[in-house]
């Protein structure tokens, strides 16, 4: 996958995060890592390892209605994709220098769809 909008957070002023259980984000990141030319962004965890903050282009909080899931603003308030992670008592999954610019919200969209599925079945199996 492509991003559909060629906005470069390392650069440019701004980008979005969507903010997801890190149960649901990890599965996410496995289902965009297995699609075969799907891009993924650079990924947020916090320390906890109780969520994960993928970053989108900016805009996309705007129409982010993700059930379970956050969309967050930043407008250059403090998030800087560089080595540091940007937010103390957090890491990155996936470094902004071994990720695209930023993932997709559609395909993201449909990960996190997937990967709900996913854990749904798994749970009502046990």
């Amino acid at each position: 996958m492509k991003t559909s909008q060629s906005i470069d957070p390392r650069t440019q002023r701004g980008c979005d995060v969507v903010t997801v259980p890190a149960r649901q984000g990890l599965e996410a990141v496995d289902i965009l890592r297995r699609g075969g030319g799907e891009a993924v962004g650079p990924v947020l965890h916090d320390d906890g390892c109780d969520t994960l903050g993928f970053v989108v282009p900016p805009g996309t909080a705007a129409a982010w209605d993700v059930p379970g899931s956050t969309c967050t603003e930043t407008d250059g308030r403090g998030l800087r994709l560089n080595p540091e992670p940007p937010v103390e008592g957090s890491d990155w999954l996936l470094h902004p220098e071994d990720a695209d610019l930023a993932t997709d919200p559609a395909v993201l969209r449909a990960a996190l769809d997937e990967a709900a599925r996913l854990i749904e079945a798994a749970d009502s199996r046990r």
